[in-house]
């Protein structure tokens, strides 16, 4: 039996998050090891690239759709999540005078532009999951965003009820609500040199 995915990655929230959010639905634990990339370790391989680890870990464990065009929404719906989940993570390194701004823009988008879209496909085929009727990393993705955004802005939801019954479905998943025990979730970090590190991460 293989043992536990080593990911490395820094002691708190980048771009090695959504990887740790995905292996939760899985229901596979990773270890965490600090260093300057994300990298995981698994299947005797070193994969690099968040898109590619995520990819690897969707096909492995089920959470990529049963056919072709299935795989190709669930991109494009990942995709554009990851494009605001990034602005989120990046938000806490900001300097004070860029925050206000940023939170704005980060409210803007989700509000008007991501979160709209998504109650809308959920309303036009009436199913539990974005895609194939089954859950696929678009909505692990959705709910990482959607639990990112309310720390922010803890009403973000008030308009989109499906939404907040899909985030509920899912929390309560038994592979997701072990992962959301308190204590289990990364925080954004304050230390200077490890903001450093995120910003060139991010650049």
């Amino acid at each position: 039996m293989a043992g536990k995915p080593i990911l490395h990655y820094f002691d708190g929230r980048g771009r090695m998050e959504c990887v740790r959010w995905l292996l939760a639905a899985a229901g596979v634990e990773g270890v965490l090891m600090f260093q300057q990339v994300p990298m995981v370790e698994m299947d005797g391989m070193k994969l690099v690239q968040t898109k590619a680890i995520l990819n690897y870990i969707a096909a492995k464990h089920n959470l990529y759709g049963k056919d072709i065009k299935e795989r190709a929404i669930i991109d494009m719906y990942s995709e554009g999540l990851l494009d605001l989940n990034e602005l989120v993570l990046y938000y806490p390194y900001l300097s004070p005078e860029e925050k206000d701004k940023s939170l704005a823009q980060i409210k803007e988008k989700a509000r008007n532009r991501y979160f709209p879209a998504f109650e809308k496909v959920l309303k036009g085929h009436g199913q539990d999951y974005l895609v194939g009727n089954r859950l696929s990393k678009a909505d692990v993705h959705l709910l990482e965003l959607v639990y990112h955004m309310e720390e922010l802005d803890s009403g973000i939801l008030a308009n989109f009820p499906l939404l907040k019954a899909l985030k509920t479905r899912l929390s309560n998943l038994p592979t997701m609500k072990k992962f959301l025990q308190p204590g289990s979730q990364m925080k954004p970090l304050e230390d200077a040199k490890c903001v450093t590190m995120v910003k060139a991460i991010f650049s």
